[in-house]
């Protein structure tokens, strides 16, 4: 059995931090925690950082950061996120992403409460009734994977998968729930849809929501989803975010 943390070589320019092995809270910690540290400390050689569920993958410039240095960073890197107890806390940010429920807007929440054995309204109760870690971003740019699902709402996959999902549409498959933040082809049983855009690549940072923050969606109804549009469409609208402690 490997133990973690562990480093492996990723061609020439590449290198991966590997945290564990499974999809889990705390090492998704650990790996956001290292992306942190190492952001931090702006070293000369490194072209990006790429966290997933349980790694981080550095890419490089050898010319400019030779493996063998860059290997001495990562081990000062994760010295210090041993020794320091912030460096493992994930953002402490928590998004509300208000969600209009069923209807045209949820096309498949009826599948889904059936699917679970309880009524499309206590689906709806647990699915805002969660608080949900975004572990990475991924599939299209902004879409967030999202942890912490109550299991009694999973449910498959549509068996044909639709040509074109809305943007803004939250679904759920299997295990997992998240949002479109473009139109595409999907298989996931859509139950909701929010009017927040989750990318825009006008801006500075385009994706609404980080890696490592929190997601609660919050059930709203249609005349204040008209009113969030409007905020929108005028570019005055900010998610409503507040401090959360993992």
């Amino acid at each position: 059995m490997p133990s973690y943390p562990r480093t492996l070589t990723a061609g020439d320019s590449g290198l991966v931090v590997e945290f564990g092995a499974e999809i889990d809270p705390a090492v998704n910690r650990s790996v956001y925690g290292f992306t942190a540290v190492f952001e931090e400390a702006s070293i000369k050689g490194v072209t990006e950082l790429v966290p997933t569920y349980r790694s981080v993958l550095i890419h490089f410039d050898p010319l400019v950061l030779p493996p063998k240095k860059l290997h001495a960073e990562v081990r000062s890197a994760l010295a210090q996120l041993e020794n320091d107890a912030t460096g493992t806390a994930l953002s402490a940010t928590l998004y509300r992403i208000p969600v209009a429920y069923g209807g045209e807007d949820g096309p498949d929440l009826e599948r889904v409460a059936k699917h679970a054995g309880i009524d499309a309204e206590r689906v709806i109760e647990i699915h805002s009734g969660g608080v949900y870690q975004v572990y990475m971003l991924g599939f299209l740019p902004g879409f967030p994977y999202l942890g912490g699902m109550d299991q009694s709402i999973a449910c498959p996959r549509l068996e044909t998968p639709r040509v074109k999902v809305p943007a803004g549409s939250v679904g759920i498959a299997e295990s997992q729930t998240g949002v479109y933040p473009a139109d595409s082809p999907g298989g996931w049983n859509l139950i909701g849809k929010t009017p927040v855009p989750l990318f825009d690549p006008s801006k500075d940072s385009p994706a609404a929501i980080e890696p490592g923050s929190f997601v609660q969606f919050v059930s709203t109804g249609p005349d204040e989803i008209g009113a969030i549009r409007a905020e929108i469409s005028a570019g005055g609208y900010t998610i409503p975010a507040a401090e959360h402690s993992p």
